[in-house]
């Protein structure tokens, strides 16, 4: 199922929210214009790597990416789920918010396998805060979502509730089939439980980090 958008717009202007798209772009494009050994590198001191943590890694790590699905995939989810949270909790709340759940994630992950040698990357652990944050938020949300069936594809809405709800599991139960698995310098794949340990970041800290009350329009 893929989101394509959310049925409630956004009263402010997400200025994080773009920010932190333009930055990951920004990124990105440097990656894609290294070299494949230089890039093996750079990753390697950027990234997260369990056996051998590097505390600013935590924030440096999830701005970076491994492919143009990885980067378009997360940049997408933060534009849609990404302006209402920012809308609700104010851009310095947000900005923070968003920090400390990539941060949560990552550590999810080291705690899953702390003697891998992989270097860790991406934003999907703090958007999957934001994620955790819209469901506590607008749970009574409509997502327009792109939803393949065996022959051919249709477009429904479906609520925040349940299609947010039914990603968090499917990370949760990929998270823990790895789990079983997991070897020490494995070649890499996806850090399903830094999506978890982040969706779960948002759903605890949206309480903190959210406005007590809505501002009312002025006119």
């Amino acid at each position: 199922m893929i989101p394509l958008r959310d049925v409630i717009p956004s009263r402010t202007t997400p200025y994080i929210t773009v920010t932190i798209i333009l930055i990951n772009a920004v990124a990105w494009m440097y990656e894609v214009s290294m070299p494949r050994q230089q890039l093996a590198v750079f990753l390697d001191i950027f990234g997260v790597v369990p056996a051998d943590f590097v505390p600013t890694t935590l924030l440096t790590s999830m701005f970076l990416h491994g492919s143009w699905s990885h980067v378009i995939g997360n940049m997408w989810y933060l534009w849609i789920f990404g302006d209402n949270v920012e809308d609700r909790m104010g851009h310095g709340r947000f900005i923070v918010f968003y920090l400390l759940c990539g941060c949560v994630a990552a550590f999810g992950q080291i705690l899953l396998d702390p003697e891998s040698t992989v270097p860790m990357i991406g934003a999907s652990g703090a958007i999957a805060g934001v994620m955790g944050a819209y469901f506590v938020l607008y749970p009574q949300s409509r997502v327009l979502t792109l939803v393949p069936f065996i022959i051919f594809v249709d477009i429904i809405e479906l609520p925040a509730i349940f299609l947010l709800g039914f990603w968090f599991l499917m990370q949760l139960f990929s998270a823990g089939a790895i789990a079983v698995t997991a070897s020490t310098g494995g070649s890499g794949g996806v850090a399903f439980m830094a999506h978890v340990a982040g969706f779960v970041m948002g759903l605890i800290g949206v309480f903190v980090f959210r406005k007590k009350r809505q501002e009312p329009w002025m006119y």
